[in-house]
């Protein structure tokens, strides 16, 4: 039952003497700061969208982005999205790209007006940081938008582009020298800085900003809780992370630091270019910068793509996050955060040269040696290694996914072991913790230490048309959060099938997305009628010295969602965790 209150404000903002004049045929109107735009009015949804608005000046290649510093007089038109950023995987086939990438996009209900002070969600794309966009339909705002009005908790959501691959992660070389490295991070700090000074206009409240993302943006929305050694800028109130949450970097390739690291990427950019000459030399970054959109293109489609991705570069990131959580220096706000169950099923291919598979413990030592960073600590690479095999035996009752769920024991050559590994339980609880889920459990109990709410969860539904021994993997929730019934813009519809299937599946995803906005508005997904999860039981706040020193998360499930004890793989994760910094390069 909504509150008095809430139905009261959902009038206020829903039915304000501005609300005949947004759904006219003229379409809905605000003035920034900088000038006025003309959005579009969607009589599906009943919502205003103002698309493709610039938030910062066109970026030359390599530089760091600036704010606008232009007004206009004119009324600017905001109905289309703009190019997404450039990228070089087959999934972009069939999107506009482009350098010029820089926008934003707000969708809101229908004739809210700028004195609203409605909740705002800032959606942060993932992809890895080579991929993705705004425009995206799967990424379409208009469904949770919808979803806040329908159960009275309005709120305004904002989408934007920032820049990949290497125009907005390249470091290395003169790169790093000129202070251009995690470019793509600065990007989204200027969309922040642009919805700071701008939402108002919207209706939405600069002093209620949730920054949210999934896989590269949860990770993004970690590196603006430490950037510049944790400074609060008051660009949001709160934060929510999907797989990825709690690490800011990629670790470190084995024996080299994060800029020793980024020198080998940069020069083997420059040496698949015109510019190969200078490799080493002064100039190499002026040269790259002058060359044609198609030279680049060419040189990056050669080059190892993957590669491009955030580092210290003892500005916008000063330290590693392992420290920076020890000692309390990051943006101090409650977080929502979590995983899927089966995170590493599709992140343990090419971890062997030529793609092989891990069958054997030999084939797993050689697997972890390229990931762990011996010399460090104070022990071999080998040591570290026993360790890491020990924690995550070849054992598939503990492996994932699991056997209750894929009940198949993989025997040596069978089909199984022949398209998988005969490991590769082993492999995928090790990668999926590793690139997931120990980031996630050591940042609830930072933030527990630290005196600040937190909620955790593990996603475990395996959707519609997904093999069982993928599982519930990575980027699955992402449909249940945005509560994209439709499965517009997904691969495999998530929410098709056959029924008991597609009821479950949509009641999850109804819970899911009213957590969320819950947690946009109310600062806790539970919200002030609770979520109704099995047993009446509410989405406790996470505390690790509850239940014999264990925290405690929401599952959500097919079956009815309930509480967990955040146990699992206890012995594996908290050695990730207690060698962050030293083994892993965290």
């Amino acid at each position: 039952m909504l509150s008095h209150k809430r139905l009261a404000l959902l009038a206020l903002c829903l039915f304000s003497p501005s609300a005949a004049a947004t759904n006219s045929t003229s379409g809905p109107r605000v003035t920034v700061k900088n000038g006025t735009y003309d959005g579009v009015y969607s009589s599906q949804y009943d919502q205003d969208f103002f698309l493709g608005m610039p938030y910062a000046q066109t970026a030359e290649r390599f530089t760091v982005a600036k704010s606008l510093n232009q007004s206009w007089d004119d009324v600017r038109s905001a109905t289309q999205y703009s190019p997404n950023c450039l990228s070089y995987v087959i999934e972009e086939q069939g999107h506009k790209l482009s350098e010029d990438c820089l926008y934003v996009n707000v969708v809101r209900p229908s004739g809210v007006n700028d004195t609203a002070d409605l909740p705002v969600a800032f959606w942060i794309h993932g992809g890895g940081f080579t991929t993705g966009g705004s425009a995206y339909a799967r990424y379409n705002l208009s469904f949770i938008v919808e979803q806040s009005v329908k159960i009275g908790t309005p709120i305004v959501a904002v989408s934007f582009n920032y820049r990949l691959s290497a125009f907005g992660f390249l470091s290395g070389g003169e790169a790093t020298e000129a202070g251009i490295s995690n470019n793509g991070y600065r990007d989204q700090r200027l969309a922040l800085q642009w919805v700071n000074e701008n939402i108002a206009a919207f209706g939405g409240s600069p002093d209620k900003v949730t920054i949210w993302g999934e896989s590269a943006g949860a990770m993004s929305v970690t590196a603006h809780m430490f950037a510049y050694n944790g400074r609060d800028d008051k660009l949001f109130r709160a934060a929510a992370g999907q797989s990825g949450f709690g690490a800011t970097i990629t670790s470190f390739t084995k024996g080299l630091t994060s800029s020793e690291n980024a020198d080998i990427i940069y020069n083997n950019l420059v040496a698949n270019t015109t510019c190969a000459p200078l490799v080493g030399q002064f100039g190499s970054l002026d040269c790259l910068k002058k060359l044609s959109r198609e030279e680049m293109d060419h040189a990056l489609n050669v080059t190892k793509v993957s590669g491009f991705a955030p580092i210290i570069d003892g500005d916008f990131f000063q330290d590693f996050s392992t420290n920076q959580l020890e000692e309390g220096r990051f943006v101090k706000v409650p977080i929502l955060v979590g995983a899927n169950t089966d995170e590493g099923s599709d992140m343990n291919k090419g971890i062997l040269p030529s793609s092989r598979l891990v069958n054997t413990d030999a084939d797993m030592r050689e697997a972890l040696t390229s990931v762990v960073l011996g010399q460090k600590t104070n022990k071999t690479v080998d040591e570290v290694v026993d360790e890491i095999m020990y924690v995550y035996p070849n054992i598939q009752a503990v492996g994932i996914p699991s056997l209750e769920k894929w009940p198949h024991v993989i025997e040596k050559n069978d089909s199984y072991a022949q398209e998988l590994g005969a490991q590769y339980r082993r492999t995928t609880a090790f990668w999926g913790d590793l690139r997931m889920q120990w980031a996630r459990r050591r940042a609830n109990i930072a933030w527990h230490k630290h005196g600040i709410p937190s909620w955790a969860y593990r996603f475990d539904v395996v959707p519609n048309g997904i093999k069982p021994y993928v599982g519930a993997s990575h980027f699955k929730e992402v449909a249940f959060v945005f509560h994209n019934l439709n499965s517009d813009g997904m691969p495999t519809p998530p929410f098709g099938g056959e029924e008991p299937y597609v009821s479950k599946a949509k009641a999850v995803s109804d819970q899911m997305v009213t957590a969320w906005i819950n947690f946009f508005v109310d600062l806790d997904p539970n919200g002030p009628s609770g979520l109704n999860i099995t047993n009446s039981q509410t989405w406790p706040q996470y505390d690790p010295f509850t239940g014999g020193g264990v925290g405690q998360e929401i599952v959500w499930d097919l079956d009815g969602n309930y509480i967990e004890f955040d146990d699992f793989r206890a012995e594996g994760i908290n050695w990730m965790i207690e060698n962050a910094a030293g083994a892993l390069g965290y």
